[in-house]
């Protein structure tokens, strides 16, 4: 493992030291606005590829003399050709601007330098389908599934490539660099609640399976979903929504500087958008649901080569549950599938965002940095068991959290040729640290305080370092090295026991490594291997023996994994991507937020296989289609026949058709499908599977623009959240072990409309 920093390290020293550059330019769009992540090709006797940075430059290194053919291509514009005369020992400038343009498949390339980022389709998708909800943008993910099981206000249930989630666990989620999940959070490990987005201000999403990017740590082990919103507002607009189960919802945006049209040549920008959203819910017992985003964003040109961009944002939400309901319940006729047994289940959040960005160029690389506040408040009041613990008082329990999180990431790349190969070399560092105080659960009657079960304060820090060596070996086939370090400092104060555990100091290094051959133009393959984690809660790793478990010996559980697979785009306007993979997970320790208690998960493997299509039928129409296979499985210790992970998910697959801009005209038609999995390891209680479709459509005249959506199109009733709880109702003599569960989604239409200025 030295040996393995020390190259990394060598070759990002050496890469700074021998630059020789022989063609560079810059790509703009039609407003001077840069144009980053499109691919360059010089073709000549050989083809090159480049990507364009964040200013809208690329450069190439390692030409020989000669005339070649430069091709910009980038999804919404027109591609381009150009020629040019690379002369020794020169540089040659050759910038472009490009036209915007009607989405194209054709405009999708495949290249040796493409991140890992590109195998998947989420960018491309949330440019091709509506979208209106967080859960949208959730759902762009190939292979990602969500539930929602509260009333609209917890955070989403997550699954992908095998994995139940819980609430972030297993998948790293960030927006605009800012991590989204809560370590050591007072309901689950890694909880993620991406409410305080508005999805109509999201300007990109990307994806990265497995945990094989160096610049991710903690919690990425399945893998990273990152957000980004818009830097800038094209036009102000309005949008007013409304729908059944007492549903409406606002939006306004106002671009505080003048479009970027009428402001071609201004070095700033800013915008504020708002959002509000109430509703009633689809239950009987109403949800009363109601939620206020506010997102202020201001972007500074200091130079063509630096940037200054700062964002604030404040979010509440608060509502009622009807909870997770047992079978028997509604087979006996006491309460129907949107009924209740605890109706007074429910909470409220909040979170308020700070965020400093600084890129510039310095010599020949980029230097970012990036420092970032958050002040999050968590309460939440559940009922999973109803009178198995009181009966009397019954088992709801409240469980709060107050935290401060301070941040920092930063990296430095640059590009050299070293040797005749090109040498991209990443150095990037990753501060955080969490305060929580305090963080409490409780049980409570009707939300009415009863008594403790734990309260106390966590501190939680990470530090991270990462070397990243992308060597393009040939023009065909590169190589992605990388390396990352991380140390976390845990420290739980427990204020209701006076046995203190002490602050533990752990660390964990990950190696990486991501192969990329160009048989053809056409056709890609890959290999990408390494080594992520996820970190344990706070209050496990500190407290001796919590819960009869001993728990202070696996602070981060290490997973292992690689890909095999091939990207595809042989026939004109179809895009294929197929991979296999293989991921292990270490044994977990993993604390039970609902109860206070530890549990060992053991060890896991997951094997299976993805294949995601995009196809572009003609003009104005794209079908899409994603396919995933897993086969998750424990390890360890399990005893034979009780090796299935519980609810995680082995066959799930989405998929659509999309017309897009016919006339105006926009509309998608969608399916997604789960099938059933185990809801325990024996297999003994199956969670059920389901098949609902979805329609969106949109009509745009002039400045205005009016929708509808249908949700759960065929009305299928459907479970969206399940679980095997043991429970007792009131009377009963003894507990039952069962599926409890959520009710889908019935029939639910919306109407909008939007108007832009």
């Amino acid at each position: 493992m030295k040996h393995f920093f020390a190259f990394l390290l060598f070759c990002f020293i050496s890469a700074t030291a021998f630059a020789h550059a022989v063609l560079t330019g810059t790509l703009v769009g039609p407003n001077a606005g840069v144009l980053a992540n499109a691919i360059v090709s010089a073709t000549g006797t050989t083809v090159h590829y480049a990507v364009t940075n964040e200013f809208g430059q690329y450069k190439f290194t390692n030409l020989d003399a000669g005339e070649y053919t430069l091709t910009f291509s980038l999804l919404g514009y027109k591609r381009s050709n150009r020629q040019v005369m690379v002369i020794d020992n020169q540089t040659t400038l050759a910038d472009q601007v490009m036209e915007e343009a009607p989405l194209s498949m054709q405009e999708v390339v495949v290249s040796p330098i493409s991140s890992l980022e590109s195998r998947s389709f989420s960018g491309l998708d949330l440019k091709l389908r509506p979208v209106n909800t967080t859960q949208d943008l959730m759902r762009l993910v190939p292979g990602l599934f969500i539930a929602q099981h509260a009333g609209g206000g917890k955070a989403e249930q997550i699954f992908l490539r095998g994995f139940d989630v819980d609430h972030g666990t297993d998948v790293a989620v960030s927006v605009d660099g800012m991590p989204v999940n809560m370590v050591s959070h007072a309901h689950g490990q890694g909880y993620a609640d991406l409410h305080f987005v508005i999805p109509e201000m999201v300007d990109n999403l990307s994806l990265s399976k497995g945990p094989y990017e160096a610049r991710t740590g903690d919690l990425n082990t399945a893998g990273a979903v990152r957000f980004q919103t818009r830097k800038t507002l094209p036009r102000s607009f309005v949008k007013l929504e409304g729908g059944q189960f007492g549903y409406t919802r606002g939006v306004a945006a106002l671009n505080l500087f003048g479009s970027q049209a009428d402001n071609a040549e201004s070095k700033q920008s800013a915008y504020i958008a708002t959002e509000y959203m109430a509703t009633d819910g689809f239950f009987e017992a109403g949800q009363n649901f109601k939620r206020l985003n506010v997102l202020a964003k201001y972007n500074y040109i200091i130079s063509p080569t630096s940037t200054l961009t700062l964002s604030a944002s404040h979010f509440t939400s608060r509502w009622n549950a009807s909870g997770q309901i047992p079978i028997r319940a509604v087979q006996a006729g006491l309460i129907t599938d949107f009924g209740s047994i605890d109706n007074t289940e429910g909470g409220q959040t909040s979170r308020q965002n700070l965020n400093l960005q600084l890129s510039q160029k310095v010599g020949d690389g980029i230097f970012k940095n990036q420092v970032f506040y958050s002040r999050y408040a968590f309460n939440l009041f559940s009922n999973f068991t109803f009178f198995a613990r009181d009966s009397v008082n019954g088992d709801q329990i409240q469980q709060t959290e107050a935290r401060d999180i301070f941040g920092y990431n930063g990296s430095y790349e640059i590009s050299h040729d070293l040797g005749g190969k090109i040498f991209t070399s990443t150095i990037g560092a990753n501060l955080r640290n969490d305060e929580i105080s305090p963080i409490s659960l409780s049980n409570t009657r009707k939300r009415a305080f009863i008594s403790d079960v734990k309260r106390g304060t966590v501190s939680q820090a990470n530090g991270g370092l990462y070397l990243q060596e992308h060597i393009a070996i040939t023009p065909r086939f590169s190589a992605t090295l990388g390396l990352r370090a991380d140390v976390f400092k845990f420290s739980y104060d427990n204020q209701l026991d006076s046995t203190v555990g002490s602050p533990k100091v752990k660390g964990i290094m990950s190696p990486k490594l991501n192969l990329s051959y160009n048989a053809t133009p056409k056709t890609q393959f890959y290999l990408s291997a390494g080594t992520g984690f996820h970190s344990n809660d706070a209050r496990a790793i500190t407290t001796p023996n919590l819960g009869g478990v001993a728990t202070n010996n696996k602070a981060l559980p290490r997973a292992t994994g690689a890909d095999l697979g091939v990207n595809l785009t042989q026939v004109n306007n179809l895009y294929i991507n197929a991979a296999v993979f293989v991921l292990d997970l270490e044994n977990e320790y993993v604390y039970v937020g609902d109860e206070g208690v530890v549990e060992v998960s053991g060890y896991t493997r997951r094997t299976g296989a993805d294949l995601s299509a995009r196809y572009q039928v003609l003009p104005w129409l794209f079908a899409d289609f994603d396919f995933n296979i897993t086969n998750p499985r424990y390890t360890g210790a399990a005893e034979e026949g009780a090796r299935n992970v519980p609810l995680a998910p082995r066959l799930t697959s989405i998929g659509g058709l999309s017309i897009r801009n016919l006339g105006g005209f926009s509309a998608s038609l969608r399916y997604r499908h789960i099938g059933n999995r185990p809801a325990n390891e024996d297999n003994s209680v199956v969670a059920q599977g389901y098949t609902i479709a979805d329609f969106v459509a949109t009509y745009t005249t002039g400045s205005y623009t009016f929708g509808a959506s249908a949700e759960n199109l065929l009305n299928t009733r459907w479970r969206e959240a399940q679980f095997d709880t043991e429970s007792r109702l009131r009377g009963e003599a003894g507990t039952t072990s069962e599926i409890h569960y959520t009710p889908g989604t019935p029939l639910f239409v919306k109407l909008n409309a939007t108007y832009s200025f």
